[in-house]
This record gives C-alpha cells, sequence and structure tokens, in this order.
C-alpha cells in the first residue's frame, strides 16, 4: 500500500510539473513572439529630414510627423505607416512592397517610381501626389483612392517594367 501511494505521489507530482510547464509556454509565448520594432519618437530611432536610401525595413511608425522626410531610394519594404502625415515627402524610387499604410496623408507627397506591390493603402489619401512610374499591383486600395489615382496615373515604373495605369486597374 504504501508502494501505490508512493508510486502515485511520483505520478501525481510528474503531471503537475508537465501541466504548469503547459501552461507556462502557453501564456508566455505572445511575449516571447518578436515585433517589429515601433517608432514612437525620435528617440527610438536617429531620424532625420534626409533618410534618403536608408534600410527601413518591417519599422512601424505609428501617428508620426514625417512631413516633407526624404525617404527616396529607400528600403520601406514591410513598414507600416499608421496615422501618420507624410505631406510633401519624397518616396521617389522607395521600395514599399508589402508595406501598410493606414489612414496615412501621402498629400502632395513625391511617390514617383516607388514599388507598392501588395501594399495596404487603406483610408490614405494622395491629394496631389506625383505617382509617375509607381506600381501598385496587387495593392489594397478602397475603389474610391483607385479612381483618384487613375486620374493622376501616368508613367512606367523602372524597375518592374509595369505601367502605372495597368497596376491601378484602370
Amino acid at each position: 500500500m504504501k508502494k501505490t501511494n508512493h508510486l502515485l505521489q511520483k505520478v501525481f507530482s510528474y503531471l503537475t510539473h508537465v501541466t504548469l510547464l503547459i501552461c507556462f509556454l502557453i501564456y508566455s509565448a505572445p511575449a516571447l513572439a518578436k515585433r517589429p520594432p515601433e517608432i514612437r519618437n525620435q528617440e527610438d530611432l536617429n531620424l532625420s529630414q534626409d533618410m534618403h536610401g536608408q534600410d527601413l525595413n518591417g519599422l512601424e511608425f505609428v501617428k508620426y510627423d514625417l512631413r516633407g522626410f526624404d525617404f527616396s531610394e529607400s528600403n520601406l519594404n514591410g513598414t507600416v505607416f499608421n496615422n501618420s502625415n507624410l505631406n510633401k515627402s519624397d518616396f521617389h524610387g522607395a521600395n514599399m512592397q508589402d508595406a501598410l499604410a493606414y489612414a496615412s496623408n501621402f498629400d502632395e507627397a513625391n511617390l514617383s517610381d516607388v514599388n507598392f506591390t501588395n501594399a495596404l493603402l487603406m483610408e490614405s489619401t494622395f491629394e496631389e501626389a506625383n505617382i509617375d512610374g509607381a506600381d501598385f499591383t496587387d495593392a489594397v486600395i478602397s475603389r474610391i483612392q483607385q479612381k483618384q489615382l487613375c486620374s493622376l496615373a501616368t508613367g512606367t515604373n523602372t524597375t518592374s517594367g509595369v505601367d502605372t495605369i495597368y497596376s491601378l486597374g484602370c
């Protein structure tokens, strides 16, 4: 009888430890997951008006005022601009594949020759933006945005060789 009780205690102890380990792994996994860096203020990244040619792959700019910034020729692949002000910014020749620009202001921005392939551009504005040669292939935009951008569409993207008007489905 003592041997059986001792064996049951060992089994119970083992199961308790396994259960605690499983709970730890389940509840700590989201905290251990890799998150992209989020830019909330200038101290997080050495931001300057001149970001020309920089690798900003996967960064998140949340509610950031980036008016007049120079992002030309930069790698912005997978970058997030969430509620950001990009008015009059220069993105000429930037790679914005798989980028997310939700409710961001691209008014009067230079978006010439930008690669927006697979980008999510919902609720963003593009008033008087220069989109000459921009590639919007498989980008997600609203019907209203598409109509507005089609009225501005000219040129061919120098990297992909796709006409802007074709990539917008005009």
